[in-house]
């Protein structure tokens, strides 16, 4: 019998093996870093990967899907771009996990319940035969023929979720047959999801989930799965996504308060096999991340704010450029990324309001980044390659990187950071890894 339970624990998915690892005294908690910027996916595996440890890196809906999302990629191209880079990050592959964010019907919600189930299905179909092994089921939102004037019911949303497992069970079973050492994706439920990158603007408080609500969406899921002949899916079920009581907006953002949170924590303690998904965490302090892994929220997700230090570390470089080269010269990457985003606004024309002065201010500095849209466009990224061969010609002086880049400085006068622009920028993003790596409990 033991021999049975060694066994099982060595082909258990890993994303199992490291949550079920926290009674014992492990490992707190897994971040999980939703971005498909190749710089910032650099940044985290190298950061994230040091020590032997585990790297979970999520596509969303928008992002990746059959008809190419915002990054032009389907999910077995996401997979292989995430490996390819992984390669190249030098993270071994049996320690790079990689999974799916808001797989629904997110991206078609506009149009009606037939139409709109039709392509989530082949979306996570597609995402389970690429072998991915962590899938969040994200049915929460309201569809085009759903009445306007009511809440979505639990039902429903488990309904349609019982619909997309099998989609799962379907692609997975496709991947098996080539891959028959693969392991069943881990799968998250749940119906308080936070809307992907954030609110338009963050209240100075959230409404934390009831503890009701959470034992109503774990009880209704059982019977609707159990129906639709899915009784053993919480075998796979691991997490539900929770409103702990954190977010983030434009300009302002909501901590973690453990206290407000108490009486959803506690009710945690009667599923000892689930744990809480926290979307949304972007931005919390390591204080208040390492409370939430203490507290169950076993899985911290993180996007914008990966980007936002991205875009920090390049405007930094910038700011030298304009002082090392005369204009005629310089990259002028801010001025660039700001006429892409004038010239193709649909990525954050509906996020942002105010007036022109304030919308420049957004665009360029909000909590939600929506800069992330654009950073990979052909201009953006000439503008980057020239910002850093220009950083990497000038020799720039110490003296000076102190004054814009104070902890890289530091690191390089340490000798664990060399001066390269590339290095610097991704070190940017390194320091907001490592305090989900350090809330973890892994650093």
């Amino acid at each position: 019998m033991k021999q049975q339970e060694k066994l099982k624990e060595i082909i258990m998915n890993p994303i199992k093996k490291i949550l079920s690892s926290r009674k014992s005294g492990g490992q707190r908690a897994i971040p999980s870093y939703c971005t498909s910027n190749s710089l910032v996916l650099e940044a985290c595996m190298e950061t994230a990967g040091h020590g032997g440890h585990y790297v979970l890196v999520e596509g969303t809906a928008n992002q990746v899907n059959q008809f190419g999302g915002y990054t032009g990629m389907k999910p077995e191209d996401f997979v292989k771009y995430v490996r390819d880079i992984a390669d190249k990050a030098g993270l071994a592959q049996d320690h790079l996990l990689i999974g799916g964010d808001h797989l629904g019907p997110l991206v078609w919600s506009a149009e009606p319940e037939e139409e709109a189930m039709a392509k989530a299905s082949e979306l996570v179909r597609q995402f389970a035969a690429a072998g991915v092994t962590k899938i969040h089921l994200d049915t929460s939102m309201r569809l085009g023929s759903d009445p306007t004037d009511e809440m979505l019911s639990t039902e429903t949303i488990a309904r349609r979720g019982a619909i997309l497992y099998g989609k799962v069970v379907e692609g997975y079973n496709e991947y098996k047959s080539s891959h028959p050492e693969a392991e069943f994706p881990v799968i998250i439920i749940g119906s308080e999801v936070p809307i992907p990158g954030g609110s338009q603007e963050a209240e100075d408080s959230v409404a934390v989930t009831k503890p009701e609500a959470f034992e109503d969406t774990v009880a209704v899921y059982h019977k609707v799965f159990a129906e639709a002949g899915y009784a053993d899916a919480f075998e796979h079920i691991i997490a539900v996504v929770v409103q702990p009581g954190v977010e983030f907006g434009d300009s302002s953002l909501v901590e973690y308060d453990h206290v407000k949170a108490a009486s959803l924590i506690a009710r945690l303690e009667k599923y000892p096999e689930l744990v809480f998904e926290g979307h949304s965490t972007d931005y919390q302090s390591e204080k208040c991340l390492t409370m939430m892994a203490e507290d169950g929220i076993g899985i911290l997700k993180v996007g914008p704010a990966l980007t936002f230090a991205l875009r920090e570390g390049l405007y930094q470089l910038e700011e030298m450029e304009r002082v090392l080269y005369p204009q005629s010269q310089c990259s002028h990457l801010s001025d660039v990324i700001n006429s892409v985003m004038l010239e193709n606004p649909s990525n954050w024309r509906k996020h942002y309001s105010g007036t022109e002065e304030e919308l420049y201010i957004k665009r360029m500095w909000s909590y939600s980044d929506r800069i992330r849209y654009y950073i990979g466009e052909p201009v953006a990224a000439q503008a980057i390659d020239r910002l850093f061969d220009n950083i990497n010609k000038a020799n720039v002086p110490l003296s000076m990187l102190h004054q814009f880049m104070p902890r890289q400085y530091d690191d390089i006068r340490a000798g664990i950071l060399k001066m390269d622009a590339r290095e610097l920028v991704k070190r940017s993003v390194g320091y907001e890894v490592l305090k989900y790596e350090k809330a973890a409990g892994n650093a």
